[in-house]
């Protein structure tokens, strides 16, 4: 049965990249345990050119920084490394077609250590930053 909530509750929190995080949580340390982190933040900092959030550009670009330090710190394949590092990086600046081409290659990169579920978020992310991008011009 269907529970309606009072009018002053919070909506619940919605999770986005479930799988990307459960495959990193059930994985063993390594390869694709760092490879589902890696593209887990890459598609939270691309996932925020969806949103359209108004964070100021000094802020995203802080992330994305940030996001490129921390993954240099994994042991990644170069393929892997080197899409994700790109992905973080073109999240800075807010263009959403550039973003969608480094999902897409971060995509190619990983598809090898990821699930179908995971890569599934990733390609969901792909179609959600092309409709973006359309409803932008």
């Amino acid at each position: 049965m269907p529970t309606t909530l009072p009018p002053f509750a919070l909506a619940p929190p919605v999770f986005r990249f479930k799988h990307l995080a459960a495959l990193a949580g059930r994985a063993p340390i390594g390869g694709t345990r760092e490879v589902a982190l890696a593209c887990f933040v890459a598609a939270r900092l691309a996932g925020e050119r969806v949103a359209r959030t108004d964070d100021d550009q000094l802020q995203r670009a802080a992330r994305s920084s940030a996001a490129k330090a921390w993954l240099g710190t994994l042991a990644l394949p170069q393929p892997v490394r080197g899409a994700a590092a790109k992905c973080a990086e073109s999240s800075a600046d807010g263009d959403t077609a550039a973003v969608c081409r480094e999902v897409r290659a971060l995509v190619l990169a990983a598809s090898g250590y990821l699930d179908v579920q995971s890569r599934g978020e990733l390609d969901a992310l792909v179609a959600a930053l092309v409709g973006s991008a359309s409803t932008n011009i």
